[in-house]
């Protein structure tokens, strides 16, 4: 299958580096996983492109579609980790266990960084997912806001199983979307779940053919941009205050976010 990254005929490259390529189109950008060959499988320095690709976006983006080249989204953590050695230059699974706690909590967060913008209250994030969605790859996924997935989609979360934990922020996103018994199910078993699952319960937004995974990107991100940018914003800031907050204490964070929005389009905002 080709790749599901939206083509823009006038996307300027901003890098390209260690398994991560940045293209900015407008008010887009995407993000892609460049490594197929490996099926987009995770390292600490694709982390860090991932991190990097989030400072790089320029003021102006609204929209970060994320898709990873050829058959598989991601495959999850490259097994490299897994060996005494690790990666050239990084610490190996084993090290990392010999440190003390706050340099194994430093290490461990300065991974999720790659997790934790696609969150940001000035953008929406879009996951077009296809193929293998495999444990780091599944919480890639679950990172973004929205997730567009092929038909032949199967996510699993498979750290359990490995003795580990889903450490990569990928666990609140879960439990919001599916709630705490499914996540539960889903993490212990590790059991794959596949497109038709996926849009039931809440994990997929939408489920296309393959071939047309692309376009429905393509087509969602117009459909995010329609609306007046500081509007989104609000609203996305809202809907994420509403899984913390009380029914009374949502009731007056809209009021005060209309508030703003009427003051600003009477030209009253400061």
């Amino acid at each position: 299958m080709a790749s599901p990254e939206p083509q823009h005929a006038h996307a300027t490259e901003v890098f390209v580096k260690d398994g991560v390529r940045l293209a900015v189109d407008g008010d887009t950008a995407t993000v892609t996983l460049v490594n197929p060959a490996k099926r987009n499988a995770q390292s600490p320095a694709l982390w860090r492109a991932l991190t990097e690709a989030g400072r790089a976006l320029p003021g102006n983006v609204r929209v970060v579609v994320l898709s990873g080249e050829g058959k598989s989204f991601s495959a999850g953590l490259d097994r490299q980790a897994f060996t005494p050695e690790g990666f050239d230059g990084e610490p190996s699974f084993l090290d990392m266990a010999r440190g003390d706690d706050a340099q194994l909590d430093a290490t461990i967060a300065e991974y999720q960084d790659a997790f934790t913008w696609w969150r940001r209250s000035d953008l929406i994030t879009v996951a077009a997912v296809q193929g293998h969605a495999i444990g780091a790859g599944f919480q890639l996924a679950l990172a973004c806001d929205l997730r567009i997935v092929a038909d032949d989609v199967q996510f699993a979360m498979r750290e359990t199983s490995l003795g580990l934990v889903p450490d990569l922020t990928g666990t609140h996103p879960l439990v919001s979307l599916v709630g705490y018994a499914r996540a539960l199910e889903i993490c212990a078993t590790g059991r794959f779940v596949h497109a038709d699952e996926a849009e039931r319960i809440g994990l997929a937004n939408l489920v296309v053919p393959g071939a047309e995974l692309a376009a429905a990107a393509q087509d969602l991100a117009a459909a995010l941009l329609a609306a007046p940018r500081d509007a989104v914003i609000e609203t996305k800031a809202l809907l994420q205050g509403a899984l913390h907050r009380s029914y009374e204490d949502q009731r007056v964070a809209e009021r005060a976010a209309q508030g703003r929005r009427l003051r600003d389009l009477a030209g009253l905002g400061e």
